[in-house]
């Protein structure tokens, strides 16, 4: 296969992912991150499906267990901290994963493993960012932050929601793909010591929308996610990235919510790794243009509503390498200078598209139409009551309605490709 020269924007976890399978095809990849070192900030994920699939061909499986959360399942509280349901994670290998899957692992553990089986064969720069894209002939132009220069076969967006790369690509005039499901997250850690040995989740449902759940990943500390779909203009209001005013907007919300909230948001204020998410969808008409294509929430931002952006990352990385792979080889679309013709990029992007589109498609399906499972959930206290009634029973008949009826793991007729050249 000729040697493609590839630049992957993102280290997150779908670039690395994508520069694991690039690499193993023997292409010069170059990931570039604009933070100054490799984010391993951020709190728990999990692997579904076929995402499962794909880590295990990967060969991690032993290291990510390795590094895995040891979450026993999900408990629901009332207001006083009464357990009222129970779903444990589903360890038999069968069937959908529970709430709390067999593959839990922390955001920065899973991005130092991927970093870690790609470093001796991929370059990583950090602190530098894509400014600029022109598209030529042969090659792409990418412009650096630092004012540098490089051509390249092609380039990969894999930089987030709000990717850069996306706005490049996309016509100055376009409609944003980013389709804000007005519910904002609030995620970060507080010391509290482990009682007995349970590692467990515990969501407690407040009213008027109101979510407070929290995950034991050790023994000196826990995970707090608030999550709300507020009302109030002050969090509506605060600036990305306004920590102090988020925060503020958060204990405003919550004050007087009930089961340990008031606790909660005493820690708030100390917290150093306070992160506030404003969830949405990314959906766009076409994942690719010219010698540019977009990968991970960049391209299909599922949203935390679906439990799949991790899955959904590694699967489509898998698929857009084992697209690549399959047209971008010697002779048949390979210039005598070297670099990918643009008609054998366009058909990998094609084929990328053509194959992960219907999966996607699933999993984002009816989360920006109409009412959300947000606006589903009841937010009286005698609603809340007849919610948790119903869980009580589900639990007792151990049928997993949380992960069922809210999750997107169940992907119905779809099936993992193989791709002979990244055995």
């Amino acid at each position: 296969m000729a040697q493609l020269k590839i630049l992957i924007c993102g280290a997150g976890i779908a670039g690395p992912a994508l520069a694991f399978w690039l690499s193993k095809l023997g292409h010069d990849v170059t990931v570039i991150e604009r933070f100054p070192a490799l984010r391993t900030t951020g709190l728990q994920i999990d692997l579904r499906g076929h995402g499962i699939e794909v880590m295990r061909r990967m060969g991690l499986e032993q290291s990510f267990r390795a590094k895995s959360v040891k979450e026993q399942g999900l408990e629901v509280v009332d207001r006083s901290g009464r357990r009222r349901a129970y779903f444990p994670a589903n360890r038999s290998g069968k069937g959908l994963q529970s709430f709390t899957t067999d593959f839990e692992i922390l955001r920065g553990d899973l991005c130092q493993l991927l970093y870690s089986a790609t470093v001796d064969r991929v370059k990583y720069v950090f602190g530098t960012s894509l400014e600029g894209i022109t598209d030529h002939d042969g090659y792409v132009e990418a412009l650096f932050s630092d004012g540098r220069k490089e051509n390249f076969d092609l380039i990969v967006g894999a930089d987030g929601q709000g990717s850069r790369t996306r706005r490049l690509i996309l016509d100055p005039d376009a409609a944003d793909p980013f389709h804000p499901l007005g519910v904002y997250i609030a995620y970060f850690t507080i010391p509290q010591p482990i009682r007995g040995d349970e590692y467990l989740a515990t969501i407690y449902v407040a009213p008027q929308r109101r979510f407070v759940f929290t995950r034991r990943h050790n023994a000196r500390e826990i995970q707090v996610y608030l999550a709300c779909k507020p009302d109030s203009n002050r969090l509506k209001n605060a600036q990305k990235g306004d920590v102090m005013e988020e925060k503020s907007g958060f204990a405003e919300i919550f004050r007087g919510a009930g089961w340990q909230a008031e606790d909660i948001i005493k820690s708030l204020e100390h917290a150093d790794d306070f992160y506030c998410e404003r969830l949405g969808l990314v959906k766009l008409d076409c994942w690719s243009r010219g010698r540019v294509v977009l990968l991970g929430d960049a391209a299909f931002c599922p949203s935390a509503t679906t439990g799949m952006g991790t899955t959904c990352s590694l699967v489509g990385a898998y698929i857009l390498a084992g697209e690549i792979g399959k047209r971008c080889r010697g002779g048949s679309g390979v210039d005598t200078d070297g670099s990918a013709t643009k008609d054998a990029l366009s058909s990998a992007f094609k084929a990328y598209e053509q194959r992960f589109r219907p999966f996607i498609d699933q999993v984002q399906k009816g989360l920006s139409d109409g009412p959300s499972v947000w606006d589903q959930i009841p937010s009286t206290s005698f609603g809340i009551a007849v919610l948790n009634f119903l869980l009580a029973i589900a639990s007792f008949f151990r049928l997993d309605v949380l992960a069922r009826l809210v999750l997107r793991e169940d992907v119905k007729g779809w099936a993992l490709p193989d791709y002979d050249e990244m055995m």
